[in-house]
C-alpha cells in the first residue's frame, strides 16, 4: 500500500485536525495568498451585510415608517414609495450580496481545494497558477452548487409538507386546535425533529464532500453527490464529529460576533471588532476548507481508491497543463 494512502486510511478525528494543521501552517505563504485575496473579502461581506443594510435601509431596513404612525390619517396620505421602491431596493440589495458571497465561496473552495491537491501530488504551484486555473475548477464546482441548491429546495418543501400533514392529521383527529399538545404529539414532534436533525447533518456532510469531489475529480452535479454519498460510507461517524465540531465553532463565533458588533454602541469600536472578527472568520474557513479536503482523501483511502502522487497528479495535469502553454505563450510574447 502506498505510505501516502496508508496514512489517510488510519486518520482519525484528532489527526485530521493535526494534519489540517500542519499542512497549513508549512505552506504558509500561498494560503495567506488565498485568504487574503478570496477569504477575507467574503468574511468582510459575513460580518458588514446587516451593519451595512442597516445603514443604507435605516434601522428598520424595509420600512422607515414608525410603527406608531401605521394606521393612522399621517400614514394613509404616506406615498407608497416606501413600501415599494424601498422593499425593491433592499431585496436587490441582498440578492446582490448573496450572489456575490456564493462566487467567493465557491472560488475559495476551489483554490484551497486545488492548492493541497498539488501539495499532497508533490507539484509545484504557485498563488498565481492556483488563481488561474481556478476558473476552469470552478465550471464543475457550478454545476454541482446548482443541484445543491435544486435538491436542497425539494427537501425542504418535502420537509414542510411533511410538518403540514401532521399538524393537519392532529387538528382533524382532536376536531380543534389544541393550546397545549399532548404527550403523543410531543413525542411525534420529537422524533420527527431529531430526524430532520440528523438528516440535515448527513446532507450537509455529502454536499461538502460533493465540492471536493467536483474539483478532485471529472464528476459534477447529482454524480458528484452519488459519489460523494458512496464515499462518506464506513466514515459518517468521523465526518459528523468533525462537522459538528466545526459548526460549534461557527456558532461560538458568531456569537461574539454579535455581542461585540452587532450589539456594540460605538461605532468605531463596531469597525475595530468587525475587523478582528472577519480576520477569525477567514482563518477558521480556510482551516475548515482544509479539513473537509482531508476528509476526502480519508475517505477515498477507507474504501480503497488511490490516492497515491501518481494518480492525483495526473487529474491535475489536465488543468495545468493549459496554465502551462498560457504561461509560455506569455514568455514569447514578451520576449
Amino acid at each position: 500500500m502506498d505510505t501516502e494512502q496508508e496514512k489517510f486510511q488510519y486518520l482519525g478525528f484528532l489527526g485530521i485536525f493535526k494534519e489540517a494543521f500542519n499542512i497549513t501552517t508549512s505552506h504558509k505563504k500561498i494560503f495567506t495568498q488565498i485568504t487574503l485575496s478570496v477569504i477575507l473579502p467574503l468574511s468582510f461581506i459575513y460580518v458588514s451585510q446587516n451593519e451595512i443594510s442597516g445603514f443604507v435601509f435605516g434601522e428598520n431596513e424595509i420600512s422607515p415608517i414608525e410603527p406608531a404612525l401605521m394606521g393612522s390619517q399621517t400614514y394613509a396620505n404616506t406615498p407608497d414609495i416606501f413600501s415599494s421602491e424601498m422593499t425593491t431596493s433592499y431585496w436587490l440589495f441582498k440578492i446582490a450580496f448573496s450572489i456575490l458571497s456564493i462566487l467567493l465561496s465557491l472560488v475559495s473552495t476551489s483554490a484551497v481545494v486545488f492548492t493541497i491537491a498539488c501539495i499532497y501530488s508533490a507539484r509545484e504551484t504557485t498563488y498565481k497558477k492556483v488563481m488561474k486555473v481556478v476558473p476552469k475548477v470552478l465550471k464543475g464546482l457550478l454545476i454541482t452548487f446548482f443541484w445543491i441548491f435544486i435538491v436542497s429546495f425539494a427537501v425542504i418543501m418535502g420537509v414542510s409538507l411533511i410538518i403540514f400533514i401532521v399538524v393537519f392529521v392532529v387538528v382533524i383527529t382532536s376536531g380543534t386546535v389544541p393550546s397545549t399538545p399532548s404527550i403523543p404529539v410531543i413525542i411525534i414532534l420529537l422524533i420527527l425533529g431529531g430526524i430532520i436533525l440528523l438528516g440535515t447533518l448527513y446532507m450537509g456532510l455529502v454536499w461538502q464532500l460533493a465540492n471536493i469531489v467536483s474539483v478532485l475529480e471529472d464528476v459534477h452535479g447529482i454524480q458528484a453527490m452519488k459519489k460523494s454519498r458512496n464515499l462518506i460510507k464506513g466514515k459518517t461517524g468521523l465526518s459528523a464529529a468533525v462537522l459538528v465540531v466545526l459548526s460549534l465553532c461557527y456558532l461560538v463565533i458568531d456569537q461574539g460576533f454579535k455581542a461585540s458588533v452587532v450589539r456594540g454602541e460605538s461605532v468605531w469600536g463596531k469597525i475595530l471588532h468587525a475587523c478582528l472578527w472577519a480576520m477569525v472568520v477567514s482563518m477558521f474557513s480556510l482551516f475548515g476548507l482544509v479539513i473537509q479536503t482531508i476528509i476526502y482523501f480519508v475517505c477515498k483511502s477507507y474504501h480503497g481508491e488511490n490516492t497515491h502522487k501518481s494518480s492525483l497528479a495526473l487529474h491535475l495535469e489536465v488543468f495545468l497543463k493549459d496554465y502551462d502553454q498560457l504561461d509560455s505563450q506569455e514568455e514569447v510574447f514578451m520576449v
